[in-house]
């Protein structure tokens, strides 16, 4: 690879934030390793030769040729099987050397993923050929004990037996070698986790040893001496290419970067369209900010991008800097646009100078010493990996090397450490102005949680730079540069599709509309369908950015891809094979299979049934049977795609019928009571029943509970036990005849005939009494001073027995009041009879006479008796 593809590689990979994809295995055009088997070097074989017959060119006019046997397409599996074997031997046997490096193991790592694919091809066209072979064996029955075999069946039952043991043979061949492929794969990814892992925590000689510096004073004058000759060399090739056409291209290609990196600063304000806003009613949307943010890291990234690339070309095409030099200079081109990408990133997000902008909320104080921070730690590292790379170009001296990195790798932590005391300062400050300590709000700065973790890593990285282990301190620096701006572009991406998502679909805006109006979805159903949408765009960034960071730690993204193959179609858990994707397909089977049956369902409550003259109770129990009849039918469609028989069904069963007979038992009784009320229909929809103390009607009848709406549009659910086990009174269980009593009381002065006739007269003039039978009056008790009399009529609808009631009341009062058989009492009086007063009476009368001639002269007329309703006046008031 030229520098100059390495470079553009090199950008793409900044451009993704990728920066394990440097550390990943060489593509297929890389050289053959000697260490590296032959199987792996040649080029694989199709995936389909094995089940394929011979593909040569035939005749227009040849005959067709008749299909192979199965014996002749064993053969040829079994040829392939032999080729992947020594494959894949080849490879097992290559990885018996210690001394494989990383892209040995790269190499060997390569060429397995197709022959495990070529393995498993073959078991998927084996499996049915076996179970189709053992389906006609088992058709000849077993093999007699006693007696001899007809022999054309022994001749057929040993056809048939040696097919099913070859074929048999041959799954077992590709199942080895699969499992075989599978233990290379863990052999491979193991050597380079121990490698990666061993180079991690190599440790040499710490800053603070003696013997390190001895050694890097040693070798200085030899590394100095390299270094004035890669000089010399450069000076001499400018000196042999430097012509003036080759200078303007070189001097053109540095101005287009420098007005590039000058122009964006003043660019990427204008494109991002961020005013400075004081009134805070006129804040910007949610959705504003992301736009602007996007805007600030495009405006802020691209152009100094476009500058590196810009002149890295023109340097490699006019050959100014030996090839050597070539990739440090790439490096600080990289170098510069990789503190830019930092730069718009934190700008973006923090906006220091516009805090109406701000996506992250804090504090402008908070967000100023961030990106200061932010962008110095960048620098840091840039210069550090730029001195880095010039020294591995120029070869220098292990000491030397070690003591540059580990300088550079103690500078990061002592920004990193300062700028976290800086924060910690502000808050002292703070504190004391405020005077008693109030807990700063959350969105004011950079919590302790994350000022913990800053410091842990500061001190790691001092620790590490300071023990020896150098490569450790530098793998932390790199992990925290790059962690950061993968977590502020994830997070930047997540706010973006919560901002679009959710003002497309959960806000009333035009394609809210418009779906609202052409799919009859409600706003709600959209609002979920919004945060559903958010949900999978989060998890998809989130694993996308876990992918990314993992490569960083050594994984390979070939060994991610195929454990999540792996998970997706199948992995074992001991002697099961679980497969998600067979499990998210029957679910979606069982899904579609309860969507048929409902639709079904609903047809049939809403248009069929009401066209019949079933009842009411009926239609309700041929809706709800259909209804759990998909489901069940749904459930074993789900099942047995699955795998799961009804034998095992059973087994499950069984092994649940213990839990039910201890827990489940109250609900196995309703679901049995539900299904022996939907058969038997004691009870309908419809029906007017009582159960206790309550009385209403059966609105729904379903397999655990029953639901009864009381007169006063009270929902009563009862379980379906009690309805089997209980009393129940249900009033229209034959027919909807009702029966409607009235009490009535009549002075015992009155004719008893009379007021029987009168009363049952008034039932038979309304219009809801049965003529026949016809309502009848019963003289219930001959009381003192009243007459009770019952009035019971049959009505055509137990519905409308309070209506009936309430008018034979009202009918039958006004009757007896107009006949004067129930007294026209007076507000608030009321009639007391006291009984065994005659003779007082009659005593008193006599008493009267006899004292009246003695006290009236006999020239006044005697007094005279008051009238009836005549009020006697007292003395006082004659005149």
């Amino acid at each position: 690879m030229t520098p100059l593809r390495r470079w553009i590689a090199a950008l793409l990979a900044l451009a993704v934030l990728a920066p394990g994809l440097a550390a990943a295995q060489p593509g297929p055009a890389a050289k053959p390793d000697a260490k590296a088997p032959a199987a792996a070097q040649a080029p694989a074989a199709p995936a389909g030769a094995a089940a394929a017959p011979d593909a040569a060119p035939k005749p227009a006019d040849a005959p067709k040729p008749p299909p192979t046997p199965i014996s002749e397409q064993i053969k040829q599996i079994r040829a392939q099987l032999d080729s992947e074997k020594a494959d894949l031997d080849q490879r097992e046997q290559a990885l018996t050397h210690h001394d494989l490096n990383k892209d040995d193991l790269a190499l060997l790592r390569e060429g397995i993923d197709p022959v495990a694919e070529r393995l498993r091809h073959v078991i998927e066209t084996l499996t049915p050929r076996l179970d189709a072979a053992k389906e006609r064996l088992n058709q000849l029955g077993p093999k007699p004990k006693e007696g001899a075999e007809a022999a054309d069946v022994a001749q057929e039952r040993a056809q048939r037996e040696a097919g099913v043991a070859e074929v048999d043979e041959t799954m077992r061949l590709a199942r080895s070698l699969l499992v075989q492929s599978d233990q290379i794969i863990d052999q491979i990814s193991n050597r380079r986790r121990a490698a990666f892992t061993r180079a991690l925590f190599e440790r040499t000689d710490g800053l603070l040893s003696p013997h390190l510096w001895t050694r890097a004073a040693s070798t200085l004058p030899r590394d100095l001496k390299t270094a004035q000759a890669a000089l010399d060399d450069t000076i001499a090739q400018l000196r042999r290419n430097a012509t003036p056409l080759r200078l303007v291209v070189v001097a053109l290609a540095i101005g287009i970067s420098v007005a590039l990196y000058v122009g964006r600063r003043h660019i990427a304000p204008r494109l991002g369209r961020r005013d400075a806003r004081a009134d805070a009613a006129k804040a910007p949307s949610r959705r504003a900010k992301v736009l602007a943010a996007w805007r600030v890291v495009l405006a802020g990234a691209v152009p100094a991008v476009v500058g590196s690339f810009v002149v890295g070309i023109a340097i490699e095409a006019t050959e100014l800097v030996p090839e050597r030099l070539t990739d440090v200079v790439h490096g600080i081109l990289a170098a510069l646009a990789f503190v830019a990408l930092v730069e718009a990133v934190t700008d973006a997000l923090l906006s220091p100078d516009k805090p109406d902008w701000r996506l992250v909320a804090m504090e402008d104080a908070t967000a100023e010493r961030l990106v200061r921070l932010v962008v110095g730690i960048a620098f840091v590292i840039t210069i550090g990996r730029t001195i880095e790379e010039f020294n591995e170009t120029i070869a220098v001296g292990l000491p030397i090397s070690i003591v540059t990195r580990g300088v550079f790798a103690a500078v990061v932590a002592v920004v990193l450490a300062e700028g976290l005391r800086r924060f910690a300062a502000r808050a002292e400050t703070e504190e004391a102005c405020l005077g008693p300590y109030i807990a700063a709000e959350s969105s004011s700065g950079i919590g302790g949680p994350l000022r913990i973790l800053g410091w842990i890593i500061a001190a790691s990285v001092g620790a590490c730079a300071l023990t020896g282990y150098i490569a450790l301190s530098s793998f932390l620096i790199d992990q925290l540069m790059w962690t950061a701006i993968a977590v502020a572009l994830l997070y930047l991406a997540i706010t973006s599709a919560d901002a679009f998502i959710g003002s497309t679909l959960q806000n009333d805006s035009h394609i809210a509309t418009v779906l609202q109006a052409n799919t009859g979805l409600r706003k709600k159903s959209l609002n979920q369908i919004a945060v559903l949408m958010g949900g999978l765009v989060r998890v998809a960034l989130i694993t996308a950015a876990a992918v990314l960071l993992l490569a960083t730690w050594g994984v390979d993204s070939t060994d991610i891809y195929a454990s999540f193959r792996a998970a997706f179609f199948g992995f074992k858990v001991g002697d099961v094979t679980i497969s998600l994707s067979t499990i998210v397909f029957a679910l979606g089977l069982f899904m579609l299979g309860l969507a048929i049956s409902r639709v079904v369902k609903s047809w049939l409550e809403n248009t069929y049934l009401p066209a019949t003259d079933l009842d009411p109770g009926l239609r309700n129990s041929i809706a709800t049977v259909t209804g759990y009849v998909g489901f069940l039918v749904s459930l074993a469609i789900a099942f047995s795609y699955l795998g799961l028989s009804l034998e095992k069904i059973t087994i499950v069963a069984g092994a649940l019928s213990v839990g039910i007979g201890f827990g489940l038992q109250s609900i196995v009784n309703n679901f049995v009571s539900g299904l022996l009320l939907l058969w038997e229909r004691p009870i309908r929809v419809g029906d007017l029943v009582v159960i206790g103390d309550n009385e209403g009607y059966v609105r729904r009848i379903s397999v655990r509970s029953t639901e009864i709406q009381t007169f006063d549009r009270s929902s009563v659910i009862v379980p379906n036990s009690n309805l089997i086990s209980g009393v129940v009174k249900n009033r229209v269980r034959g027919d909807r005849t009702g029966r409607v009593t009235v009490t009535v009381s009549v002075l015992r002065n009155q004719d008893p005939v009379r007021a029987a006739e009168l009363i049952a007269g008034c039932a038979k003039a309304h219009a809801d009494v049965l003529k026949e039978p016809p309502p009848r009056v019963v003289f219930r008790k001959i009381g003192d001073p009243y007459l009770e009399f019952e009035l019971i009529a049959m009505i055509n609808d137990v519905g409308l027995q309070l209506k009936v009631q309430s008018d034979l009341n009202f009918a039958v009062f006004k009757t007896l009041s107009d006949e004067g058989l129930i007294p026209n009492l007076g507000p608030g009086a009321s009639i007391v009879t006291v009984q065994g007063l005659e003779p007082v009476r009659d005593a008193l009368g006599q008493i009267a006479q006899g004292l009246v001639p003695a006290i009236i002269p006999a020239d006044e007329p005697a007094p005279r008796a008051p009238a009836a309703g005549e009020r006697r006046r007292s003395p006082e008031t004659v005149p």
